[in-house]
């Protein structure tokens, strides 16, 4: 089942500048796919469509079979931002709790307490966000996602600032998620770890779909994802 579709989806600013063109994929019930482009690619906008936070000018995007723009639909995504903004007046439990009521989910807080261990912040749980460092408050956004364990995450470079060994307890807990059945889709510049995590890849440059393929499909064509990348943006005149 696709937990994810994303129908001809064009997006222009000011009806001028072309940021999306027809762009079309899904995201499928326990996979991870990896969103990749350079900066200007139009993945941001994808992503701001997908959880109604621009209005849709043209095509569908659809989440568990919902509209996206529906409550059904919001309820099953959760969106983890590039940026690290997160209420500093709470501490990490009160934020936990009050994505919890968002979500309409029962927080275990003992499991975020050893995630917390685990992601090398014991002790902080009760302190507050004011107090966390960049690289620690992208490592509470990691574990509010795999405490709230929707059924689709979304990931954008979340990933940048957090420290090697926390990236590696991360890839350890999406592969978890996904072998629940659970969905995840992953935009990052960091094509070894999509080699080693995603089923698929989605490529844009310049608002338009540029492949959606099998990472080990890729992978054998080009030799890494990376190169597959930099082949295509050669090929152009930047």
């Amino acid at each position: 089942m696709s937990l994810l579709n994303v129908r001809d989806v064009s997006y222009s600013y000011d009806g001028i500048v072309n940021v999306l063109m027809d762009v079309s994929f899904s995201v499928e019930e326990g996979t991870v796919v990896g969103l990749v482009g350079p900066n200007g690619s139009g993945k941001s906008t994808l992503i701001r469509n997908i959880f109604d936070l621009v209005h849709l000018q043209s095509g569908t995007i659809r989440v568990g079979g919902h509209a996206h723009d529906r409550a059904e639909a919001k309820q099953l995504a959760m969106y983890l931002s590039s940026n690290d903004y997160l209420p500093e007046f709470l501490t990490a439990r009160e934020y936990m709790s009050m994505m919890g009521r968002l979500f309409g989910v029962e927080v275990d807080h003992d499991e975020a307490v050893g995630l917390f261990r685990k992601f090398s912040m014991e002790g902080r749980y009760d302190h507050l966000v004011e107090d966390f460092s960049h690289g620690m408050r992208k490592k509470t956004q990691l574990v509010s996602a795999l405490v709230m364990r929707r059924p689709l995450t979304v990931i954008d470079e979340t990933l940048n600032g957090i420290d090697l060994e926390a990236l590696h307890f991360a890839e350890k807990e999406f592969r978890r998620i996904r072998d629940e059945g659970r969905a995840i889709l992953l935009c990052t510049h960091d094509f070894a770890v999509l080699e080693r995590l995603a089923d698929r890849i989605v490529f844009l440059d310049l608002g338009q779909l540029v492949c959606d393929e099998p990472t080990a499909d890729l992978i054998a064509a080009h030799g890494s994802v990376a190169a597959m990348v930099f082949d295509h943006l050669e090929s152009f005149q930047r």
